[in-house]
């Protein structure tokens, strides 16, 4: 789903009728038809119901039709304020992102705001939050989406989602959809340093020991490892979602306690941003709200292979 979509979809909506919809975008009214029918199975609703005399929105239609209008209002409000700024054109922005969500969050970034982006070349460094916090602090760095907060750091941060962990375990470990804390102490571990710390913390009141066979600050060698053979590791549950290793791999709920990371944007603390940092800021939002309604950070939208062949 993008922003032209979006436009598609209100034109439908206020039009009543693909045909009228198709003249006065304009359009083809089979291609629109299409758009229509894509966006459908993407958000997993009816949207429109198809009369003799025209198009009707379903009640989930309408809900979209109200946040599509707002949607395309802010969008053309930051197309503005872009216009406006005569200093945009040739501004840098380095945004820096964890390696657990570089890959998520960069694809629809530039997919569906490359228009809004033009004139601003925007640096990509993918670190640990430690890593990406020092960035942040000596200038090297001017926003990130970072795991968590750290007290007496000078930067402002500003919690966006709270994202759940989840056990990720090899097939031949054979363990169910939901795992208690005191099979987890039993199981070999695989950690990176900051999920180690993190995981530790919160099992901290009910002093459950961990069998971390290994602690290995690469998300990619861990994910990698698991997949291939008896091994497990607990991570974000989008770190799973896209994998093809998950074929192999089966994730378990982690039952009797909420082990979970919250997502923030970190920036120095500078009253006055640029015009540029200000727009990266809100589209990076934008982006981590759609990835939370396609489910991208819940448990439900992962689905193992055998579930999607039974279904």
């Amino acid at each position: 789903m993008n922003l032209r979509t979006l436009r598609y979809f209100v034109a439908v909506a206020e039009a009543g009728s693909l045909t009228a919809a198709a003249a006065a975008i304009p359009i083809a009214q089979p291609a629109l038809s299409r758009q229509m029918r894509d966006l459908e199975v993407e958000l997993g609703v009816q949207l429109l119901v198809r009369e003799p005399r025209g198009i009707l929105l379903t009640a989930a239609g309408a809900t979209l039709f109200e946040s599509a209008q707002r949607i395309l209002a802010e969008a053309a409000r930051m197309r503005e304020r872009v216009s406006q700024d005569k200093g945009l054109a040739g501004e840098t922005v380095s945004l820096g992102a964890p390696p657990t969500l570089a890959g998520l969050l960069l694809p629809g970034l530039f997919e569906n705001h490359a228009n809004t982006l033009k004139g601003i070349e925007v640096r990509m460094r993918e670190a640990f939050t430690p890593v990406l916090l020092d960035g942040l602090e000596r200038g090297v760095i001017d926003i990130a989406v970072v795991t968590n907060s750290e007290a007496g750091r000078p930067l402002a941060f500003r919690p966006v989602l709270a994202e759940p962990f989840a056990l990720f375990s090899h097939k031949s470990l054979g363990l169910g959809r939901t795992v208690t804390v005191n099979q987890l102490a039993r199981l070999p571990l695989l950690l990176t340093s900051l999920h180690r710390a993190i995981v530790e913390r919160q099992l901290l009141s009910l002093r459950i020991p961990l069998q971390v066979q290994s602690e290995i600050d690469s998300v990619d060698a861990i994910r990698e490892i698991v997949s291939r053979g008896p091994w497990a590791t607990i991570m974000p549950v989008s770190v799973f979602k896209n994998a093809a290793a998950a074929a192999h791999i089966t994730m378990s709920e982690i039952s009797g306690v909420q082990i979970s990371r919250q997502l923030v944007l970190a920036t120095r603390l500078d009253p006055k941003p640029t015009a540029a940092l200000s727009l990266v800021r809100e589209l990076i939002d934008a982006e981590l709200m759609r990835l939370s309604r396609r489910g991208v950070f819940g448990f439900a939208a992962w689905a193992a292979p055998e579930d999607e062949a039974g279904a």
